[in-house]
């Protein structure tokens, strides 16, 4: 099994774009040019796509081609062509793991082509409407009409195609509250969207339902029915496996127990960021997006508003 080294996760491009599907500009299309579709197969006809923004999961066989998430829109031919060197099968479904723009930014391309578009209820009522994500200060536009899925659902769908079943099933208030995990049943293979970060520092969009809480309760959940041989692809991150998965859930709750307390001593916001709670992480897990203070403040907020 072939694991990528640490990649640059989630870069500035993901603020710059608005984080909403739809056309890009032609000085987006220019920052992607040089942007090189890795293929890393998982399993037997199921594989990780790893470009810019959240890592894609393909079902591959004799149905057709099933996609999970489809990052940035002028990335959309580069991610054709790295699936047709997989299947000459047309690809008939995008599922996206939640709203966010690095993983819906194709859709409206796909969804022109005919391709179905399916995700939670959550995710459809957001991209069809203004959103604002308040961890960045950014007002996002609704999607275009192409661009939203066509069929959504509440708690679990399933996708019986390339002799496999493929669960998905809805994690409320944890990246978002839209969030799906997606289970290749047959094949041991997990995606997880970006209730797991895998090697950096996690964006928790609060604004949009989210919440450490809730992340920790997911993947809480998620080593209930995830064995020691399952292979996971992250929504950001190298291949991964139950021990990564562990390995975060640790790290959620020591965040979660260190920013609590710093705010049950009544610390303000800029005195929690000062006394560097997570110092420790800073050397492995703030060379990302995040910043380990831009973290820190982050969680702080989302857990000094809750009631």
């Amino acid at each position: 099994m072939h694991i990528p080294t640490r990649r640059r996760i989630l870069p500035a491009i993901f603020i710059l774009l608005g984080m909403v599907a739809g056309p890009a500009t032609a000085q987006e299309e220019d920052r992607f040019k040089n942007v090189q579709i890795e293929t890393i197969q998982v399993a037997e006809g199921v594989y990780m796509l790893v470009g810019e923004g959240g890592n894609i999961g393909v079902s591959a066989g004799e149905d057709g081609v099933f996609l999970i998430d489809d990052q940035f829109a002028p990335l959309t031919g580069k991610i054709k062509a790295a699936v047709a060197k997989i299947s000459d099968k047309p690809v008939r479904f995008v599922l996206n793991t939640h709203w966010h723009g690095d993983h819906t930014g194709g859709n409206e391309n796909l969804g022109k082509e005919g391709v179905v578009i399916v995700a939670h209820d959550n995710v459809f009522s957001r991209m069809a409407k203004e959103n604002f994500m308040e961890a960045f200060n950014l007002r996002v536009p609704p999607a275009p009409k192409a661009a939203l899925p066509v069929i959504s659902f509440n708690d679990t769908v399933t996708f019986h195609l390339n002799s496999e079943e493929i669960h998905t099933r809805h994690y409320a208030r944890a990246h978002t509250d839209g969030d799906s995990v997606v289970h290749f049943r047959g094949r041991n293979v997990v995606h997880t969207g970006d209730i797991f970060f895998n090697q950096s520092y996690p964006l928790i969009d609060v604004s949009s339902g989210g919440s450490i809480d809730g992340v920790i309760a997911s993947v809480k959940d998620l080593l209930t029915w995830i064995d020691g041989k399952a292979k996971i692809i992250p929504g950001h991150g190298p291949l991964a496996d139950r021990k990564a998965l562990e390995g975060y859930l640790e790290f959620l709750t020591t965040v979660r127990a260190r920013i609590g307390d710093l705010i049950d001593e009544g610390r303000t916001l800029e005195e929690a960021v000062a006394a560097r709670p997570l110092a420790d992480f800073d050397a492995t897990l703030g060379k990302g997006f995040l910043t380990t203070d831009r973290f820190v403040e982050i969680i702080y907020k989302g857990l000094a508003a809750k009631p």
